[in-house]
C-alpha cells in the first residue's frame, strides 16, 4: 500500500499562481487513501479521552463522522449560518476576503464533555478558533484538534496555541 501523501493530488498554481493547492479529493476517491487517512485521524486519538468529535461542514464531516462512529463518539456537526433547524449558537470569524458565520446547536454540546474537533485541513486556523470558542461558550473543553493535513506557512497553528493541535500530514508551504 502506498503512503497516504501519495494519494494527495497537488495542483500547482490553484486558486492562483505561487500556491501549491493539496486536493483531498484524491485521497477520497481511493478505497486505500480513505482508510489510510481515517486511521491516521484516528492514531492522532489513540490517548486522548472524550466524549464528542465536533466537525466543520463539509470536509470534517466526512473525516470526523467515521472516526466517531469506530469510536462510538457522538457527532456534532457545525454548519453555516442558517442551515441547522433547532435553536442555534453562532460565531462570526475572518475569511481572506470578508468573513462568515457558523452555527451549532445550542444543546449539542453539555457543560464538561471533553470535545474533539476533526477536519481536513489547517490552513490559517479561523474556523477552527471560531469553533473552539462556540464549544467553550456552551461549557465543553477541547481536549485536541486533528487534520489531515497541514499547510504549515500559513500559520494557522498560531490561533490554535492554547491547544493540543496534531496534523497526519504536514506540509512546510502555503
Amino acid at each position: 500500500m502506498k503512503k497516504l501523501e501519495e494519494y494527495v493530488r497537488s495542483i500547482p498554481d490553484f486558486p492562483e499562481k505561487g500556491i501549491i493547492f493539496r486536493d483531498v479529493t484524491s485521497v477520497l476517491q481511493d478505497a486505500d487513501g480513505l482508510k489510510l487517512a481515517i486511521d491516521g485521524i484516528q492514531e492522532q486519538l489513540e490517548d486522548a479521552e472524550f466524549d464528542v468529535v465536533v466537525g466543520p461542514e463539509s470536509r470534517g464531516f466526512i473525516f470526523g463522522v467515521p472516526v466517531a462512529y469506530n469510536l462510538h463518539k457522538a457527532f456534532v456537526p457545525v454548519r453555516k449560518k442558517g442551515k441547522l433547524p433547532c435553536e442555534t449558537v453562532s460565531m462570526e470569524y475572518d475569511l481572506e476576503y470578508g468573513s462568515a458565520v457558523i452555527e451549532m446547536h445550542k444543546d449539542s454540546i453539555k457543560p464538561g464533555q471533553k470535545v474533539v474537533i476533526i477536519d481536513d485541513l489547517i490552513a490559517t486556523g479561523g474556523t477552527i478558533e471560531a469553533i473552539t470558542k462556540l464549544v467553550e461558550s456552551l461549557g465543553g473543553e477541547v481536549v485536541r484538534i486533528c487534520f489531515l493535513m497541514e499547510l504549515a506557512g500559513l500559520k494557522g497553528r498560531e490561533k490554535l496555541k492554547k491547544y493540543d493541535v496534531r496534523s497526519v500530514i504536514c506540509y512546510e508551504g502555503h
